[in-house]
């Protein structure tokens, strides 16, 4: 089985594919992290600016920074706050802010493609004050982010050799046992680990199906990847295995893995 590389270029086929649900996910997340108005942000593989926006309308903050390294996404991005935060094309291993430049530092559904996870979060701590938070959320590809789940779990059945390119497999970051070592590792201190869930309802097929053909992210990669009988055979198992309710929408659970975590103090 030859490698499937993660395309992240599209803007809007993003948001189709997993934009709308981790929307949801920020909300909540920057819930928990409960922060005081006024601090200085960074969001590490901003994106399309999900999370961004979400800390502008929630968090009242008195500097706001995205980097990510596609323009693509970040031209949504910019689009969607207006002018109310500053974006850089640029990446986790290398960002460009001087040392304690920010209080707090937020990823959101980015950590897993850091390809060395202990320099991006070392280049995380270098950004931040004392005593900053670090924090961040995965997906939780080999359970509860069931739009994924019923994807991956068709394709192997039709091709067992598929299993490896499953971003369960490809991302093993994405448990919390393993975000957790990551974060200690890291010399973080007061770590904390929790699962958000969010409802992600389709209207029917199609509108779990469409998001696929956009070719952004693994599975949509695979997806047109294929000839289109073998897509066909793959979109038919899918639908076989999915609720479908008795109107024809389709009612799923995304999970996502949270966590936080202290830069200084006891680890």
């Amino acid at each position: 089985m030859g490698e499937i590389s993660d395309s992240w270029n599209k803007g809007d086929a993003y948001e189709r594919y997993v934009g709308r649900w981790s929307r949801l996910v920020a909300h909540e997340f920057l819930d928990w992290l409960n922060p005081p108005p006024s601090l200085r942000w960074l969001d590490v593989g901003c994106g399309t600016g999900a999370l961004t926006a979400a800390i502008w309308e929630k968090c009242q903050p008195g500097e706001l920074i995205g980097i990510d390294p596609s323009e693509g996404f970040l031209t949504n991005a910019r689009t969607r706050l207006d002018g109310h935060a500053t974006f850089h094309v640029a990446n986790a291993l290398d960002i460009p802010l001087p040392g304690s430049a920010v209080d707090v530092v937020v990823s959101g559904l980015v950590l897993n493609f850091v390809p060395d996870t202990t320099r991006g979060l070392a280049e995380m701590r270098r950004t931040s004050v004392a005593g900053g938070t670090i924090a961040a959320y995965v997906w939780d590809y080999a359970d509860k982010m069931e739009l994924m789940r019923y994807f991956w779990d068709a394709a192997v059945e039709l091709d067992s050799a598929v299993r490896e390119l499953d971003e369960d497999v490809r991302f093993p970051l994405c448990h919390p046992d393993a975000l957790e070592l990551a974060f200690r590792d890291a010399k973080l201190s007061a770590i904390r680990v929790r699962p958000i869930d969010i409802a992600t309802r389709f209207l029917d097929f199609d509108d779990y199906w469409a998001p696929f053909l956009g070719g952004q992210g693994s599975a949509p990669t695979y997806a047109m990847s294929l000839d289109e009988a073998s897509r066909n055979k793959l979109r038919d198992r899918i639908r076989q295995r999915l609720p479908t309710e008795s109107d024809g929408s389709i009612a799923l659970i995304a999970r996502a893995w949270a966590i936080q975590g202290r830069v200084g103090g006891p680890n």
